[in-house]
């Protein structure tokens, strides 16, 4: 899995209590370090953590972009599962062009 390690977006992975287990290159390098055994609860103000805890109490995901020093990004948050039962959250940022592309395919 080194391909995820080097995906040009931030790769992090939580476990069901919510601590940080994995985080790719890009991830360390935006926030400067590693992060790994850091409640993702403690890193986030009310309004997010209150969404984590969605997320984990009722598995659904969480999508939404954002602007950030001049870049878009887009930003997806999805349990992740082994055999039906809730393991944890993973969290991808990719940064995303201010304008793309829609297209409808059926």
């Amino acid at each position: 899995m080194d391909f995820i390690d080097h995906l040009d977006g931030n790769v992090i992975v939580s476990d069901a209590a919510g601590v940080i287990i994995y985080m790719n290159q890009r991830a360390i390098a935006q926030y400067g370090r590693e992060i790994i055994g850091t409640n993702l609860l403690d890193c986030h103000n009310e309004r997010s953590r209150a969404k984590i805890r969605e997320i984990m109490e009722t598995g659904t995901s969480n999508v939404y972009t954002i602007e950030k020093k001049g870049k878009k990004k887009i930003i997806y948050q999805t349990p992740w599962k082994e055999n039906g039962e809730f393991k944890g959250i993973v969290e991808l940022s990719l940064e995303i062009p201010a304008e793309m592309p829609h297209f409808v395919r059926e």
